[in-house]
């Protein structure tokens, strides 16, 4: 499929890239994301593939607009307050790109839902703030054969990486096996974040996707990028796959989606 003139131009300073090229961009145009969260990394991260020529975008958040979060998540706007967040985000994404195919989904993502809206997408990005998501949409993705990319924001530290245990490299489960206990994390309204992480780290992961779609590069499957706002640190530290890990172990003990309920992030 060739590209008009305008097209040519508005993506003409990736396709300049030997990387890239029309080939690169034909992949970016017919490769499908899903974004989990309309927040604060999932702003950035929507914002930068749409711009990037994503073909297919999904969006889906079953919040809306308040005004505390028009500090960090740069998708929405003082006159979006009240509104839910996928139309406001469908609104900026529009005008960004209007050739980007936008699926919006007003809802929380749950083991209920998500099954049902991953054979659409070949890209998880995972948005959301919460270890009860994180832990079902690595699970999901598992079943699902998906790659993930994974980020989480708290206070002024951020962490990203790239999930595809399907291939062979560890999940989220082998970093983290099980859930902290309710109570023992505060929340991002108690600890607060750094307005800009969120975009910092979105970006990283909006990076990352690209990448991935590309085949260019080297993976975060194997690695944990950590992110130390007010030290202007980076740490890539070694991610190794847990042979015992109850999701993607030699001996599974987890076969099914189950629901967590636990707050905020990292």
């Amino acid at each position: 499929m060739d590209f008009t003139d305008d097209q040519i131009q508005r993506y003409s300073r990736q396709i300049i890239l030997p990387e890239v090229g029309g080939k690169g961009q034909q992949k970016l145009r017919q490769a499908k994301v899903l974004i989990i969260g309309a927040g604060g990394l999932g702003s950035p991260i929507a914002l930068y593939l749409g711009a990037a020529g994503i073909g297919t975008i999904g969006l889906i958040d079953g919040d809306v607009v308040d005004l505390s979060n028009l500090q960090r998540q740069v998708l929405h706007t003082t006159a979006h307050v009240g509104t839910p967040k996928v139309e406001s985000g469908r609104r900026l994404l529009s005008a960004l790109n209007p050739e980007v195919v936008l699926k919006t989904y007003q809802d929380n993502i749950s083991a209920t839902n998500i099954m049902g809206l991953l054979p659409d997408y070949d890209l998880v990005m995972d948005g959301s703030d919460n270890f009860g998501t994180r832990f079902l949409v690595n699970d999901a993705c598992y079943f699902a054969k998906k790659t993930l990319i994974s980020g989480s924001i708290f206070r002024f530290e951020g962490q990203v990486t790239t999930i595809k245990a399907h291939e062979g490299f560890p999940c989220y489960r082998c970093l983290y096996p099980e859930p902290p206990p309710a109570g023992l994390v505060p929340n991002c309204q108690e600890a607060g974040v750094l307005g800009v992480l969120a975009g910092t780290i979105g970006i990283l992961q909006a990076n990352e996707a690209i990448k991935e779609i590309l085949g260019i590069g080297e993976t975060l499957a194997n690695h944990l990028l950590i992110y130390d706002a007010l030290e202007m640190k980076f740490r890539k530290v070694a991610r190794p796959k847990d042979p015992d890990c109850p999701l993607c172990g030699s001996r599974p003990t987890i076969t099914a989606l189950e629901e967590h309920h636990v707050s905020c992030s990292l």
